[in-house]
């Protein structure tokens, strides 16, 4: 069931809120084994929960849709008392004075926490093979990663081990996971949703949103999750968090714009076809559909990695053995502690990106490398401002390949790096995007198409998703009654 499905069920007490929490960890239990979603699982405190969420929706205090509904938290979000890690042996033992803002609205909502899932360390990788707690595998096809960062997230819920999750985005890391393994993903608009108790990568692209198994459920956890926090300078008051008022069957006159250059080189043709097809879908549904030239496309991902290795060789100055977390047994004085502290704490690619973020703000280079990043930044949302002025949503895939094979890519970090190259300048510009499964490769891969929409425009893109969804349903019926027939 998805988990609107499974809050209806709950809400008309078809089924308890401990029995969906029990299937919830047999199902863990059945596949956490290969799959490896989950760094922290916390049954006691889940059944705990359950039960008092259960008196409150008996007494009618709780009546939302995801009241009674499993959730699990990407490690990178504070929860109090629950081990947050990062994926990272830097914290593998803090647990939080305090929890996240996205969290505890859950919690507000109903929704119970199963546990923390596993990641690329500090949420650095496109893979989860990164994390310290061992790679996170598809469930699709276990030899071929889940995407990442928030790998865990998207493999849990595509697995059945939770009926939705929360992720992070900072340059893809909620939508490529999703396309990856097959589910829907959603980055909301940079502000929408507190960053209050996110454990942070690179402040300025960071932004939390739901992770579930279709188009309904992601807005109606966006619906909950989204707010203004005081707590959070970033955080942006909207007028409007209706999102599941978006959830119209219909794309009547909807301008849509496809980039030609998300559709060239370096796209697999398996791919590209899905995506098309899934675009004539809307198109029949009564959309417009045009190509267009979306200029910077190439300058996307160097000024991303400038920016966000920046940003995290600021932000990760923290992690230092003193205040928190792990701290090498073995020193000479307070340097060597940091030092030896670091090494041993921090993995290959979080050094390699703390270094390469010291380099590009480091005297002599701030100019040359991090303030060139900040203004093709702008130049980049310059273009997708032209580009809104005329279409509705654009459309593109959501990563050039489907899943690739686990250990392939660590090797070559470059190639990992352009394996964002649809997903990033979203993080740049502040933009809203979403993930939606739209078949299969000939491996059995989940194709992903990422629907993409300007600031504050989250409902455009939930109602080309829903369309979407709708229209391939009502094709599935027919398929099937067709086949019954025969």
């Amino acid at each position: 069931m998805t988990a609107v499905e499974l809050g209806q069920k709950i809400k008309a007490k078809e089924v308890s809120v401990m029995e969906a929490v029990e299937a919830a960890y047999a199902q863990i239990e059945a596949v956490e084994q290969d799959v490896n979603s989950f760094v922290t699982i916390d049954k006691e405190s889940a059944k705990k929960r359950a039960e008092e969420v259960q008196r409150l929706i008996d007494d009618g205090a709780l009546t939302g849709p995801l009241a009674g509904v499993p959730v699990a938290i990407k490690d990178n979000m504070c929860i109090k008392d629950m081990l947050t890690t990062c994926s990272s042996r830097i914290l593998e033992h803090f647990k939080p004075a305090f929890s996240s803002e996205a969290v505890l609205a859950l919690e507000k909502a109903g929704a119970v926490v199963i546990g923390k899932t596993n990641m690329d360390e500090f949420a650095m990788g496109s893979t989860t093979e990164t994390s310290y707690y061992g790679a996170t595998k598809n469930p699709h096809a276990l030899g071929h990663v889940p995407g990442g960062s928030s790998g865990g997230s998207c493999a849990a819920v595509a697995a059945g081990e939770c009926s939705f999750a929360l992720g992070s985005d900072t340059g893809g890391s909620i939508r490529q996971p999703s396309s990856f393994c097959g589910v829907v993903g959603l980055k909301p608009t940079y502000g929408t949703v507190s960053r209050y108790g996110l454990i942070a990568y690179g402040s300025s692209l960071d932004q939390i949103g739901p992770v579930a198994k279709d188009v309904t459920d992601c807005a109606a956890i966006l619906e909950v999750i989204a707010g203004h926090d005081k707590k959070d300078s970033t955080s942006v008051k909207r007028e409007d968090y209706d999102f599941t008022s978006a959830l119209v069957d219909d794309v009547k006159d909807l301008k849509i714009g496809l980039p030609k250059d998300y559709f060239g080189e370096g796209l697999e043709p398996e791919v590209k076809e899905a995506v098309l097809n899934a675009v004539k879908v809307l198109e029949e549904r009564g959309a417009i559909v045009e190509e267009f030239d979306l200029g910077l496309v190439q300058y996307a991902i160097p000024a991303y990695y400038v920016i966000a290795s920046a940003e995290a060789s600021s932000n990760l100055e923290r992690f230092d053995g003193v205040k928190y977390g792990h701290r090498s047994a073995d020193y000479e004085g307070l340097h060597n502690m940091y030092k030896k502290t670091r090494s041993e704490g921090f993995g290959a690619e979080v050094k390699r990106r703390i270094m390469l973020g010291s380099f590009v703000l480091s005297s002599g280079y701030y100019d040359a490398y991090y303030l060139k990043a900040l203004r093709t930044k702008a130049l980049i949302k310059a273009e997708f401002d032209k580009a809104f002025a005329k279409y509705d949503v654009i459309i593109g895939p959501a990563a050039p390949t489907t899943a690739p094979e686990l250990g392939k890519s660590l090797g070559d970090p470059m190639k990992m790096y352009l394996g964002d190259i649809y997903t990033i300048s979203l993080n740049l510009a502040g933009l809203p995007g979403m993930s939606v499964p739209v078949g299969k490769d000939s491996k059995g891969l989940p194709i992903g198409m990422q629907i993409i929409g300007d600031c504050f425009q989250e409902k455009k893109i939930i109602r080309a998703g829903y369309t979407y969804e709708c229209a391939t349903e009502k094709q599935y019926e027919q398929l099937a009654a067709i086949g019954k027939e025969a």
